[in-house]
């Protein structure tokens, strides 16, 4: 959680939450656009988190992990899909894992190059950050406007690594 001043507007809180597991991410596979639900330990994952205050308006990425993740911490809250907010598509990489691609180069080069490059047949990280932090901004603007004193997001690791990239104070790397 951190709490952040937007151009000496009041404070707010911002709380920026990862999805629980899934099935997927048990199994250490690259899972971006595929629309996996949580697993039965993500979904107590979601329950257990203890946020006392219910903010009046969660925004979440519109996969099924991330939505159920929200509605269990904010049963009450109002949930708003934000499309931009999805993790990135790793195209030919998407349901693999790296022991089942040890063998692929297209793999091992775009694991090689920092994984800084487009997947093949998936989505440029360029492309990816852009769309990203300008959904966020676009959330923080939303927030201001309508005077939340918390804007809470759910999203995904990638997500979140951009945002934080971007905006964490002091500043930190993607990875």
């Amino acid at each position: 959680r951190h709490t952040v001043s937007y151009q000496g507007s009041q404070m707010m809180q911002l709380i920026l939450l990862r999805h629980g597991q899934t099935p997927g991410n048990l199994a250490r596979r690259y899972i971006g656009r595929t629309d996996e639900a949580l697993s039965e330990a993500g979904l107590a994952q979601a329950r257990e988190l203890s946020c006392p205050d219910t903010p009046l308006l969660v925004f979440s990425s519109p996969l099924k992990r991330a939505v159920q993740t929200a509605g269990a911490i904010w049963p009450q809250a109002r949930i708003r899909l934000v499309p931009d907010l999805r993790e990135l598509d790793f195209g030919d990489f998407e349901g693999l894992s790296a022991d089942e691609m040890a063998d692929n180069p297209a793999y091992r080069q775009w694991v090689e190059g920092n994984c800084q490059g487009p997947c093949p047949g998936g989505e440029d990280p360029v492309f990816f950050r852009q769309r990203v932090l300008q959904a966020f901004a676009g959330l923080v603007e939303e927030a201001i406007r309508l005077e939340l004193d918390r804007l809470a997001v759910v999203a995904h690791g990638g997500s979140i690594m951009t945002i934080m990239a971007e905006h964490a104070r002091p500043g930190r790397s993607y990875f």
